[in-house]
């Protein structure tokens, strides 16, 4: 419910905008006349509201800059004769943690906020401050102690009431914890203040622990979303801004995945598969930042170029922030770098090894592009790429902020205790929903279009479970391979739909999993840093990833095959690359019926919105449906 007394109360606020668009250095000296019409507007439609014009006053002023050709604009407070350029380096080297100084800054739009304060009038009637406090109606038992029970229409203004104690409304109960402190405000509002004092934890140590674990999880979590909130915000493609294909997680200091945000499922499991694969070829030190797309490293197909970097605190590492995002083209024979007829992962686009982006906070922009743009297939969109690339750095930053953050105000041991108890949770909560299954042995079979065979066999003997894919076809000679990152993503998932019930997707779950995987199938195969003399890839991270899928549910009975397909659509020339993945529909299972025109299993992007397709790109939509 909203306050009618705050909204009565708020201030009221105009703002006035402008939009420039205009190079800094051409519109710079004319930056305070802009800004004087905007404020005489800003307060003009606060002064329209019926307040005296004398009592309005501008709050803010906000410029909004970018380095041409981004999309993304960084706010800063203007100041009649600041160094305008000065302030949005600083603003920039904070949210991106770096600064390419060669580029044109130039001038979006600029912001006015206007505000006056409401009239609040004095209450009449009511008790001056100091009157003595109201007797309490009764004591109740809370916490193994009598807390005192107060009437709220009784209380006069200026009493205090220390917690504990329980405020009784005809319409409301407000609890007072210990270490607060109540004091009775004009209009009987009650104002809440922390005295400091320390407040006495509960005798149940357990619970405390279960409740102190659950915060934690939340706050790991909470980190992941930040990070794809600012990813998503300061990206330039449709694929990151628009579609979501991109996901972001938060591993511990072992390189297990700890905690994710509510992403890209075929990207989320293999992430510290990736990461640790990453950690054996190049060490990671403060300020470092690793780049790659090789499968052979995790990667689960060349659009998907994922970041890592460590996170240190007082010397101690607490963690890595990983993000992996889909970018639209990065070369290869065919626009979209998803080529039908590849037969080798060069043939789909550049290749990227574990390669430092970043060495000791310094940002290796030369080196990058150099890359993207060598080989036979270069990308066919740089400028993007690099702007996703710099979005997906501002996104790690936020993570080894927060996550810095927590262990700032939480302590080093508290939050890596934490990390570790929330793997161990996840663990034996999958262990317990699979003890219906203990000594079962489950067995399918699924083909791709071709008649490829993919075999599972599933032994449940805990605390131990096997996942035997022996029986799997050969490497495939076209591009539907896929590698051990997919297929940990794959039982990862169905892993925690198994489990039935809500749990964390982290690495817990595969706490008492052993894979067997024999080399050389289509699940395996054996990558070398040549993409030349690499299997393509591209079907088994978007094809492979589905029917796998499929194939593991049927073994348990859990849900009937799906489309078994990402449903890729991609179009493109020379000069830019489009894609997109269209919903199909998601099959049945025991107790619920099956969907069409939804995403499933290994992919939940979002569809691009037809106005912002039309705008982006040089074609026009003529039917948006389900079939």
């Amino acid at each position: 419910l909203l306050s009618a007394f705050g909204i009565g109360t708020a201030a009221i606020t105009r703002m006035a905008t402008r939009q420039v668009l205009a190079p800094l250095h051409a519109v710079g000296p004319q930056l305070e006349a802009l800004f004087a019409e905007a404020e005489q507007r800003a307060c003009a439609e606060v002064a329209a509201e019926g307040i005296a014009r004398d009592r309005v006053a501008v709050r803010r002023r906000l410029c909004y800059l970018r380095f041409a050709g981004q999309e993304h604009a960084v706010e800063i407070e203007w100041q009649p004769g600041m160094d305008v350029a000065a302030a949005f380096e600083q603003a920039y080297r904070r949210l991106f943690g770096h600064y390419p100084a060669q580029g044109v800054i130039e001038v979006e739009s600029i912001k006015v906020v206007a505000a006056a304060e409401a009239e609040v009038p004095e209450p009449a009637g009511e008790a001056s401050a100091g009157q003595a406090p109201a007797a309490p109606l009764r004591h109740v038992q809370a916490h193994g102690r009598e807390v005192p029970v107060y009437y709220w229409p009784a209380l006069g203004r200026g009493q205090h009431i220390e917690g504990p104690a329980i405020v009784l409304h005809d319409t409301a109960t407000a609890w007072l914890d210990e270490g607060w402190q109540l004091e009775v405000a004009p209009g009987q509002n009650l104002v809440l203040r922390h005295t400091g004092k320390s407040v006495r934890l509960s005798a149940n140590a357990a619970r405390s622990e279960v409740v102190a674990l659950e915060l934690f999880s939340n706050r790991f979590t909470a980190i992941a979303e930040e990070m794809g909130a600012q990813l998503q915000r300061t990206a330039f493609s449709t694929n990151v801004k628009e579609r979501l294909d991109f996901s972001c997680a938060l591993l511990d200091p072992e390189a297990r995945l700890l905690v994710n945000a509510p992403h890209i499922p075929v990207h989320l499991g293999s992430l510290g598969v990736c990461a640790r694969l990453v950690l054996e070829a190049l060490p990671l030190q403060p300020g470092d930042v690793v780049i790659t797309n090789h499968p052979k490293y995790g990667g689960s197909h060349l659009p998907d170029i994922t970041l890592l970097a460590g996170v240190w605190h007082e010397g101690r590492l607490l963690g890595y922030v990983v993000n992996r995002a889909h970018h639209a083209d990065v070369g290869g024979k065919r626009p979209g770098s998803m080529p039908p007829d590849a037969r080798t992962l060069a043939e789909e686009g550049v290749v990227i090894p574990p390669t430092y982006l970043a060495r000791g906070g310094e940002v290796r922009w030369h080196e990058l592009e150099r890359l993207l743009s060598g080989g036979p297939w270069p990308v066919r969109m740089l400028h993007e790429n690099l702007a996703d690339i710099n979005a997906a750095l501002a996104a790690l930053r936020t993570g080894q902020e927060r996550l810095v953050a927590l262990a700032r105000s939480e302590g080093i041991e508290r939050t890596l205790h934490y990390m570790q108890a929330l793997r161990q949770a996840t663990a034996a909560a999958f262990a317990e929903s699979w003890r219906r299954w203990d000594g079962r042995t489950f067995e399918a079979e699924e083909q791709l279009d071709d008649g490829t065979p993919i075999r599972v066999r599933i032994e449940v003997r805990l605390p131990q479970i096997v996942f035997d894919f022996t029986g799997t076809g050969p490497v495939h000679a076209g591009n539907l391979n896929a590698n051990i990152a997919i297929l940990h993503s794959v039982v990862i998932y169905v892993l925690r739909l198994a489990c039935g019930h809500a749990v964390p997707l982290n690495e817990g779950l595969m706490e008492h999993v052993r894979i067997v995987l024999p080399e050389g199938t289509l699940l395996h195969p054996n990558f070398v840093d040549d993409g030349a003399r690499c299997p393509a890839v591209v079907g088994g991270n978007t094809e492979v990833s589905q029917r796998l899928t499929d194939t593991l549910l049927k073994a348990l009975d859990l849900a009937a095959c799906s489309q078994g397909t990402m449903n890729n659509l991609l179009f493109g020339n020379d000069r830019f690359g489009y894609y997109e993945t269209i919903g199909g529909g998601a099959g049945a299972g025991p107790g619920f019926h099956g969907r069409s025109g939804v995403h499933q299993h290994m992919t939940n992007t979002r569809l691009t919105d037809v106005e912002e397709l039309e705008r982006r790109y040089p074609v026009r939509v003529h039917r948006f449906a389900l079939r």
